[in-house]
């Protein structure tokens, strides 16, 4: 079996293949339906379509050419804030050490690009991200009852600031 890659950059099939592992992971996890799905499809479609290589970047963790990760930095909201999105492992993926080097990776990249800070939307619950996030600097700014995906949880809204 193949090594999983991380690589920069759109690949054809990765909008659906990044939404089917939200889908997937988040059906599991916490009873999400087709809506948080569709959104996410919708939302990276969009991202995808106005992505600026000065201010935003797409990494893909392949193995082969099957997509089974992703993490966006998305400069799109300007005054040089930058927002963190669709960071997704496979199952299959997780405890090797992938998804810190897309933060280390993620990280390097607003630093270098002069953002002010970057921030996040997750989820109470997801312990693992919560750690490599407060690992990468991250600290809970907001909380908030959130019912937009079909049923009640908590989501956290977290930020790094550079100096």
């Amino acid at each position: 079996m193949k090594e999983a890659a991380i690589e920069v950059g759109y690949r054809p099939g990765a909008i659906g293949a990044i939404a089917a592992l939200h889908a997937r992971c988040y059906s599991l996890t916490h009873g999400f339906d087709q809506l948080f799905e569709a959104k996410v499809a919708r939302e990276l479609g969009a991202f995808v379509c106005r992505h600026e290589p000065a201010h935003d970047r797409l990494w893909l963790v392949l193995r082969g050419d099957e997509v089974l990760g992703s993490l966006v930095i998305d400069g799109g909201d300007g005054g040089g804030v930058a927002h963190l999105r669709w960071f997704i492992l496979d199952a299959c993926l997780r405890g090797q050490g992938l998804g810190r080097r897309l933060m280390a990776e993620a990280m390097a990249f607003c630093r270098e690009g002069g953002f002010r800070s970057v921030y996040l939307w997750t989820l109470a619950g997801l312990e693992a991200a919560l750690h490599l996030y407060q690992d990468h600097g991250f600290a809970v700014v907001e909380r908030h009852l959130g019912t937009q995906w079909g049923r009640p949880v908590e989501e956290l809204r977290m930020e790094r600031r550079f100096s």
